[in-house]
């Protein structure tokens, strides 16, 4: 896949901490790099934390797909996400030339098998909805419906009865890749401080402090929270008595198969199974999602179905070894959406993070909105987005 075994680096962290900074940064997975990134180009002073190395939680995993919501029932939420995927082709070649580091990045497209003659008909109406919706000046992308997968194999025939969807919008991603250009970057930024291996304990918003697991702490004059599911106690604990947690972390299991396969292959998409062709010869089977679980870093049988099943879709990867197995928490939000922007009572502390299964495709602009807040201006986002949204849910 082209990506770097460490997407920390070894060089330009530290672990001292500084007695203060402009702002701080909590969490150093894809939200808080885009966002350290982008307060680097704005010329602020910057402290990025993490508890662990750098890109090193569910932000490192292997499955990279970049997936539009569906283009039917249009609105401001769909709008964002496909802005942001259309805008991400041109970040990420913008970072690959600053850094030189390949991101692994392709606007491949997307299978979706369809199994029964009642999806097909519903595909179809899909069609005239990305006609509609899926465009930008003179780039428009589609949702055909074909007869038979456009390549032997991929997916197997006997999946798709009635036909499949074969979108043009979709794109897949190195994850690992990504994270070491955004690490890269930072690493020559001279705005931007890295202290990696120490977690937030809480936040003080009234003092404008952030105290440190094993003593310590650090005066802001802006923190954002981006501490993937680590962030919604933190938020929490700034916040009033509320009737449910305003988030929880959801485990994700995938797998990274040896397979010999063309890299500019569709992702086929089925039944919440994605299989992912990259560069290197390697393809990407994922992902659970499981709300209860024993052990966040460990694989079990749920991915072992996921192979298998990814094995029967396409026949090609029936042999194909497996080169790595991974597990990672994810952070889901209670109104699933994205979580973003100042707190309605701490105006100096805003949070990033949220996005489950969609940050890697919007974080970049997640991250815009985030120093719009910061600096008092209007962040474009949906309401359901909000901070202040997802707080009003936790408190029914």
């Amino acid at each position: 896949m082209g990506h770097a075994d460490n997407p920390a680096g070894s060089g330009g962290q530290s672990h001292v901490l500084p007695p203060s900074a402009d702002l701080v940064i909590l969490g150093g997975g894809i939200m808080g790099l885009w966002v350290a990134v982008k307060a680097e180009r704005l010329g602020i002073n910057t402290l990025l934390v993490d508890a662990g190395p750098l890109g090193q939680g569910a932000s490192g995993g292997l499955l990279g797909a970049l997936m539009p919501h569906m283009p039917d029932k249009w609105n401001d939420k769909k709008q964002f996400q496909f802005d942001a995927l259309l805008s991400l082709e041109d970040e990420i070649a913008e970072l690959e030339a600053e850094t030189g580091v390949v991101c692994g990045y392709r606007r491949s497209g997307r299978l979706i098998p369809l199994p029964k003659p009642h999806l097909r008909k519903i595909a179809l109406g899909h069609s005239a909805d990305a006609e509609a919706c899926w465009r930008r000046g003179d780039r428009r992308f589609h949702w055909h419906v074909l007869d038979r997968p456009p390549q032997k194999g991929w997916p197997d025939a006997s999946f798709a009865g009635a036909g499949l969807v074969h979108d043009t919008f979709a794109a897949r991603v190195s994850p690992r890749s990504l994270v070491s250009a955004l690490v890269a970057y930072l690493r020559t930024a001279g705005n931007v401080q890295i202290v990696e291996g120490i977690e937030a304990e809480a936040i003080d918003p009234v003092a404008n402090r952030i105290i440190f697991r094993g003593g310590g702490s650090v005066a802001f004059g802006h923190c954002i929270v981006s501490a993937g599911y680590r962030s919604f106690l933190l938020l929490q604990g700034i916040s009033p008595p509320l009737n449910h947690a305003i988030g929880q972390p959801v485990k994700g299991q995938a797998a990274l198969l040896k397979a010999d396969l063309d890299p500019s292959l569709p992702v086929i998409f089925l039944n919440g199974l994605y299989v992912v062709a990259h560069e290197g010869g390697h393809v990407a089977v994922g992902s659970t999602s499981e709300d209860v679980f024993n052990d966040p870093s460990s694989t079990d049988s749920q991915l072992d179905d996921l192979i298998a099943r990814a094995r029967a879709l396409v026949p090609a990867l029936a042999q194909a070894p497996v080169v790595e197995r991974w597990a990672g928490l994810r952070p889901k939000a209670i109104d699933r959406d994205p979580m973003v922007g100042a707190h309605p009572d701490h105006a100096r502390v805003i949070a990033l993070t949220g996005g489950f299964k969609v940050s890697f495709g919007i974080a970049h602009r997640l991250a815009d909105a985030a120093l719009n807040a910061l600096n008092g201006r209007e962040m474009r986002l949906p309401a359901s987005f909000t901070l202040a949204n997802h707080l009003t849910v936790a408190s029914r």
